[in-house]
């Protein structure tokens, strides 16, 4: 069989190395399709012309650079370990290359990289010995028990947490479910993930997880198990608490009293406060089959993260048996503005347009009333009436148009005042926004829960900061 070129293009496009070839001053001539699939590209013209530079895929450039002027220069490489960027995220590669010629001359170069970054991640999970279960731990369940003579355990594991990986947790809960034994099954969700990993690095977002799996286990030992779903989703099998006053007995300390949630954990770098969202059903009382129980948890989890994070929901079948998570999630954040402009436009002076807001922002923000400070610095609330509070310090608080705060430590320490009628009332947690038209302050709107260690999310932020505006036209 003759190379032609419709074979050599079949050859290089179902390879799963990523391959490409450049012209003499190494811009890009071509690349096949694991190429553009680990970048994300529809094709190769976004690139076509270009360097690594002009594509902005290195952190430190040089290396690369002078290793394929190198190439260019008649010299191979040969699995050479580096780092680029793929969608937001470093990742580690090893790439071979070697010169193109024609007629005895180089004309380009051509390469191959892999990206190796979760073998390296295993391999550090391994060398720091993150595996949370040992074959003696994991024989005290009858499913491991009888697979883990002729199963190793690395197989069974998540390599970066160690705890049980994906395919083994869902096994373990089916093999219970088969056996008719009850249990309460878990989705837990950590809050705010992505920021850690952009903000910190992926190596701050591995020991959150590493962490908080270790810990959660720890914590479930003598009854259950832990696994990883995926990404920071992790999965929780707790065989001693299935009556429902025992499921909410066991999430209050767990969000109270464990260090594996609420708490702060540090890195070289800095630090960050982790909180979990989580969702949980039991079987047989909620659900007869895998299927049935694993959609209750995971929209469970979904409500709660749409109460605003931070928590957890026990399923009741009288309270969420109907609920559906297109009517939980059946308006953005555009619907929600409009919804909030069109009825506030109908009414007219202040107190009767922020009560006329009021049943959209209560679903949004999932409170029962929302406050405000007026010019003589005392806290209002739309639906109570009677409602009064000091809040003359508030200004003291407020250098921006918006304050956020999952604890009070800050109201505490700037507006004392403020923070004695928030405490005074059981608020733990504060959003506030400052109304403003142009230079001048008209008041502040303040959302106050009972809730503490709540995380405002862009959306709530957003549609209030809104609302404010709205009250200056």
């Amino acid at each position: 069989m003759e190379m032609t070129v419709e074979l050599f293009d079949s050859i290089i496009n179902t390879s799963q190395d990523c391959v490409f070839w450049k012209d003499s001053n190494r811009r890009f001539l071509g690349v096949n399709q694991a190429f553009l699939d680990f970048y994300g590209f529809e094709s190769a013209s976004i690139l076509i012309g270009k360097t690594d530079e002009d594509m902005g895929w290195h952190s430190d450039p040089e290396p690369f650079r002078q290793d394929e002027l190198d190439v260019l220069s008649g010299k191979s490489t040969y699995k050479v370990q580096g780092k680029c960027f793929i969608r937001g995220e470093e990742r580690d590669i090893v790439a071979s290359k070697r010169p193109l010629y024609e007629s005895g001359k180089i004309v380009g170069l051509v390469g191959s990289f892999i990206d190796i970054t979760d073998v390296l991640r295993r391999k550090g999970a391994l060398e720091n010995n993150q595996s949370v279960y040992t074959i003696d731990k994991l024989r005290k369940f009858s499913f491991f028990d009888k697979i883990i003579d002729r199963i190793s355990l690395n197989e069974i594991l998540d390599p970066l947490t160690g705890v049980i990986s994906r395919a083994y947790a869902v096994k373990f809960v089916r093999s219970l479910i088969a056996e008719k034994r009850p249990f309460t099954f878990t989705m837990l969700d950590l809050d705010n993930f992505k920021f850690i990993n952009d903000s910190l690095g992926h190596s701050a977002g591995d020991k959150v997880l590493t962490t908080v799996s270790k810990r959660l286990a720890e914590y479930v030992e003598d009854y259950g198990l832990v696994g990883r779903f995926g990404g920071d989703e992790l999965l929780m099998v707790d065989l001693r608490h299935t009556d429902r006053d025992d499921k909410i007995s066991f999430f209050k300390d767990l969000y109270t009293n464990s260090n594996a949630l609420r708490t702060t954990i540090s890195f070289g770098n800095g630090n960050s406060f982790v909180t979990g969202t989580a969702g949980a059903a039991s079987f047989p009382e909620d659900a007869g089959t895998y299927e049935e129980l694993f959609a209750i948890i995971d929209k469970m989890l979904y409500l709660g993260k749409n109460r605003g994070r931070n928590c957890y929901t026990v399923y009741n079948e009288e309270k969420h048996k109907a609920l559906e998570v297109a009517k939980i999630a059946r308006h953005g954040v555009f619907t929600y503005m409009h919804q909030i402009r069109t009825n506030m436009e109908k009414a007219d002076g202040f107190e009767r347009k922020l009560k006329v807001a009021m049943p959209v922002l209560s679903e949004i923000l999932r409170i029962t009333d929302l406050y405000y400070i007026c010019e003589t610095g005392r806290l209002k609330a739309v639906m109570n009436p009677d409602f009064d509070g000091d809040a003359s310090d508030i200004k003291k608080l407020m250098a921006e148009d918006l304050f956020s705060e999952n604890t009070l430590s800050e109201v505490k320490k700037n507006s004392p005042v403020f923070y004695e009628t928030l405490t005074a009332n059981g608020f733990k947690s504060a959003l506030i926004v400052r109304i403003r038209k142009n230079t001048k302050v008209l008041g502040y709107l303040v959302c106050a829960v009972n809730r503490s260690l709540r995380i405002w999310q862009e959306t709530e932020c957003a549609v209030l900061y809104y609302v404010a505006g709205l009250l200056t036209e």
